[in-house]
């Protein structure tokens, strides 16, 4: 694309077709759609300058808007180049937008200039420093223009650059990076920190100035966390004393300009206080000793900060932030002394804790019109900014030295809390419901996910705060009366499930069922999880806690009330109902297979529905298992009801793969390949049709396919092997296609072998004769060009199976027919120094018995210059058994990994439920392969009698001659 006028102007047209509200002009069915001719376009030449042209010199600025999240996506998808793909963006391209895209991005309004900061931050990621060394001196010289727009934007650009900092591991390169980034930017940062404080005196009666001087600290102190982060620098150890003392002043400072009258919205000072809590706490856990000086006078004002701050929404985060610097404090034992007065424990309690902790009538708001945000922030953790959850961080960490104390002095709060409730249920609800949440943070020591509460406070009684005030509210007679104590009863039971007895627990489960039906979308949400959570428990001998037969008496109510829940308004997508259908699934068996008929019905239904818009991965993802597991359990107890379920899933698959819903097909491949591994002999013909399908190489242009395609072709070759050779034999090269595409790519190669395995074990071998030389002459070449680990393991099995199917000398032959003396070398310089890389049993013992082949079972390894190679190889393949398994890698290489590749692709997401089962080709063949070793040991010794023993005497090390004794003894044979 040339850099035009014309050009220009089709891009501005097409631009705004991409805002139009109306999608048959966004994306008609038969005319060329806007978004479609931006992707045709997008691998021209000079496209993205094109884009930032336009932001820069169109008149209409939704243009310049579009133009430039057009850019960042364009950036974010194609920068990054994967090894094994093309370059996406020319070299050219490349250095020009370097080249430009600060000094535009400084330029830009702020909507476009936080766009630009963001592909800035895109490129700095893959770029920063070796292919991008001027950036930090091109940004750091704009601190000297003065115009706080342009210093923003370069604030806002280093710290989108810089803020992976807080979560990168750590290494050689990244100390390197973060000193590049001190040496050049911590003086100037800290002049700016400076100069920025004086402004804010000068102007401290200019509410516009402030708010733009206030944003670049905001931006300053997010950039200090950042660059602290990793270690202490030198230049901030040296400099602390500005810092922190300039730090405090801003803490302590209270301007009536910077006040906003949003109840909601925090302001410009509370977001500067909250990140100057953080920096503090950052130097308080990881630079105690070098932060001591400055300590008391932070805990002061934080102190008086807390309690002089109202309950306000806005204030939030600075709430929160300011708690959890008082938590990291106060589990130090530096400062063990700070808190160790009576009362000032009291006075945390009283005057931090207890009204943190009340359920506000926001938190109401929104338990009931945004419970998806709720209980993400609740059952997931990500409540990490509440004040509820740093609160209970700090009642934790108070508990760390001071355990009695503090549960004595909660234990008089929950006491007339709970009398406070007793006295008006209908009133003071609330008082109970903080009543509980003190004692979950009192009694939770430690806590997982996956297991809920680990560790407990012994001094809390748990089992009878939860018969005297849990269970009354969960067996009460209406399930929708006080749902947030409702609520707060189940996930009770759920992170104390390990610490209450499990007769309780059996109590419970009814009450859960019932609570499906709760009108509550956090209550019936709250008690699918917990039941999924309880069926997951593990008793004696990791068996489940709960058995399938204490559930017998609930099957049907469970299940009916799970699918009704589905149907309660909010609820059609919810994913933790839909684990819930699974983990029962998998916890009752047998017991569901009377209710399939329905279940199944219900559960096509559901996938149809979603299929039209995808946009639950998880619910999805839950579906297919359930999916799966209910074509499992009923074709384990009547194998031929797999015809059922294909006509019950065929309908629905089609539209599925018709449409191309991209987040399906790999899940649709997957179970097809379940249900075509549950027939015995033949593929039905629905199947043979689909079949040339597979192959279209657009199916495999897509990463997530990958995986569930090999394992459904594999299914095709298990069970049809014959009848694609007689009736889709033009086929054949199609299949072979698939395997060269995949065996060029570093990251699917493994794939590829997966399919060249099949088609050796499986195809008859009159079908892959003439395409046999090919194939081995593709993995030479690719062996010459890139030779990974993970390439020489999957080559290794190859070749012994290869060699267990058609016998050694046909190995042999084939390697010598490519280029002379050829099997020798692959002996010498592959087989006998790698195989020790070779893991996994199944892959072991292939390699194991095609080894034992070429040994016995090739005559030329007898009598040629081969020879030489026989004891050699016999050693490795002892060394197989014996040794343990080289998992070293070399340091040069590094595997892509398939959910790190750029841009939106549907990655692949393994179904546990369709899990396949491991195949072990040579299984029925040989059983123990160091017995079957020293048997054909002992045949080739029987031919050539003393020519066998001579060997071994003279050449094998005296270690592998014991093993190998050992296993002619085993196998009660001898060598003649």
């Amino acid at each position: 694309m040339e850099l035009s006028d014309a050009n220009l102007q089709t891009l501005t047209e097409y631009l705004k077709k991409t805002l139009d509200p109306d999608p048959a002009i966004r994306r008609p069915v038969y005319s060329l759609t806007a978004e479609k001719f931006l992707e045709s376009v997008e691998g021209s030449q000079n496209y993205p300058l094109l884009l930032l042209t336009l932001l820069e010199k169109s008149q209409e600025n939704v243009i310049k808007v579009c133009a430039s999240v057009t850019f960042k996506n364009y950036i974010k998808r194609n920068w990054r180049i994967v090894e094994d793909e093309p370059n996406k963006i020319c070299e050219s391209d490349r250095i020009a937008i370097k080249a430009n895209i600060v000094p535009l991005m400084l330029s830009s309004p702020e909507q476009i200039q936080k766009q630009l900061s963001d592909a800035i931050s895109i490129i700095g990621r893959e770029d920063f420093p070796q292919k991008w060394p001027d950036l930090l001196t091109e940004m750091v010289n704009r601190f000297q223009s003065g115009d706080f727009h342009v210093i923003n934007g370069v604030l806002r650009t280093a710290h989108s650059l810089f803020k992976r900092y807080r979560h990168e591991f750590k290494s050689n390169e990244l100390w390197t990076e973060i000193k590049l980034v001190l040496d050049a930017f911590a003086l100037p940062l800290t002049n700016l920190f400076k100069a920025t404080i004086e402004l804010c005196s000068t102007h401290a009666n200019d509410a516009s100035a402030l708010k733009v001087l206030f944003s670049s600290l905001i931006l300053i102190a997010k950039l200090f966390y950042s660059l602290n982060f990793q270690d202490l620098p030198e230049f901030f150890e040296d400099n602390m004393e500005t810092w922190m003392t300039n730090f405090h002043s801003l803490l302590t400072l209270d301007n009536k300009l910077l006040q906003t009258d949003d109840e909601e919205e925090a302001g410009l000072l509370e977001l500067l206080k909250s990140q100057i809590c953080d920096n503090a706490a950052l130097y308080a856990q990881k630079y105690d000793e070098e932060f001591q000086p400055y300590l008391p006078r932070f805990v002061t004002a934080i102190w008086n900060l807390l309690v002089t701050t109202g309950q306000e929404v806005k204030y939030d985060l600075l709430v929160s932030n300011a708690i959890q610097f008082l938590a990291s404090v106060c589990e130090r034992p530096h400062y063990k002394h700070l808190f160790e007065d009576q009362n000032t424990l009291t006075s945390i309690c009283e005057k931090v804790i207890v009204p943190n902790m009340e359920f506000r009538a926001a938190d109401e708001e929104a338990f009931e019109d945004n419970s998806e945000e709720y209980i993400r922030r609740d059952l997931e953790g990500s409540d990490i900014d509440t004040r509820r959850r740093a609160a209970c961080d700090l009642v934790r960490g108070l508990c760390k030295f001071f355990e009695g104390p503090v549960t004595g002095i909660f234990s008089g709060y929950v006491n007339s809390m709970l009398q406070e409730y007793a006295k008006n249920p209908s009133v003071n609800w609330k008082h109970k419901d903080a009543a509980i949440y003190l004692v979950t943070s009192l009694a939770s020591k430690a806590q997982t996910q996956k297991h809920g509460i680990t560790q407990a406070n012994e001094l809390v009684n748990l089992t009878e705060f939860f018969v005297n005030h849990i269970q009354p509210d969960l067996k009460s007679a209406t399930v929708n009366e006080f749902p947030v104590l409702k609520a707060d009863g189940i996930k009770y039971i759920m992170i104390f499930r390990n610490q209450v007895p499990k007769e309780q627990l059996l109590v419970s489960i009814p009450l859960l069922i019932n609570h499906l039906q709760a009108e509550s979308i956090v209550v019936h949400t709250y008690a699918a999880h917990a039941l999924e959570r309880l069926f997951t428990m593990r008793g004696t001998n990791n068996a489940t806690l709960i058995t399938a037969a204490e559930m017998a008496p609930f099957v049907e109510v469970l299940l009916t009330n799970l699918f009704k829940a589905l149907t309660l308004p909010g609820s059609s997508e919810n994913e933790y109902i839909m684990k819930a259908i699974m983990r029962s699934f998998s916890l009752l068996q047998e017991s569901i297979i009377p209710y399939i008929p329905s279940v199944i019905t219900q559960l096509t239904q559901k996938l149809l529905a979603v299929s039209k818009n995808p946009s639950k991965p998880h619910f999805n993802h839950y579906m297919f298992e359930s999916i799966c597991l209910s074509i499992r359990i009923t074709c384990k107890a009547n194998p031929d009801a797999v015809g059922s379920f294909e006509e019950a899933l065929f309908l629905v698959f089609t539209e599925i793969l018709q449409n191309d819903v991209q987040e399906f097909i790999p899940y649709v491949f997957q179970v097809m390949s379940l249900l075509l591994e549950m027939h015995k002999n033949e593929i039905p013909s629905s199947y043979m049709a689909l079949f040339p399908h597979l192959l279209q190489p657009v199916l495999w242009e897509r990463t997530g396919n990958i995986p569930p395609l090999v394992r459904l072709l594999q299914a095709y070759l298990e069970r049809g092997a014959s009848t694609i050779a007689s009736a889709a034999a033009d086929k054949i090269p199609g299949l072979l296609g698939v395997f060269q595409k995949l065996i060029a790519s570093k990251a699917n190669d493994h794939q590829g072998f997966y399919l060249l395995n099949s088609i050796i074990e499986h195809m008859p071998p009159e079908s892959v004769d003439q395409y046999r030389k090919q194939i081995f002459i593709l993995l030479f070449q690719r062996l010459q060009n890139s030779k990974t680990t993970k390439f020489i393991k999957s080559f290794l099995v190859f070749i012994n199976l290869y060699c267990v199917r058609y016998g050694a000398l046909a190995l042999q032959e084939i390697f010598d027919s490519i280029q002379s003396k050829m099997f020798g070398m692959v002996l010498e310089k592959i087989i006998i120094p790698e195989i020790q890389k070779v893991s996994g049993q199944v892959e072991k013992k292939i390699c194991a018995v095609g080894i034992t082949k070429i040994l016995t079972e090739c005559p030329p390894m007898m009598d040629t210059e081969y020879t030489k190679l026989w004891i050699p190889l016999l050693q490795a393949l002892i060394g197989l058994f014996e040794l343990p398994e080289d998992d070293t890698i070399p340091d040069e290489e590094h595997f892509i990994d398939i959910e790190d590749t750029p841009g939106y692709q549907t990655a692949f997401s393994q179904l546990a439920f369709a899990g396949k089962k491991e195949h072990d080709p040579v299984g029925q063949m040989v059983n123990n392969p160091r017995i079957h070793l020293a048997q054909s040991l002992h045949k080739l010794s029987t031919a050539c009698p003393g020519r066998v023993l001579s060997m071994l005497s003279t050449s094998l090390n005296a270690e592998a001659l014991q093993y190998l004794q050992g296993y002619l003894q085993a196998a009660s044979v001898s060598l003649l």
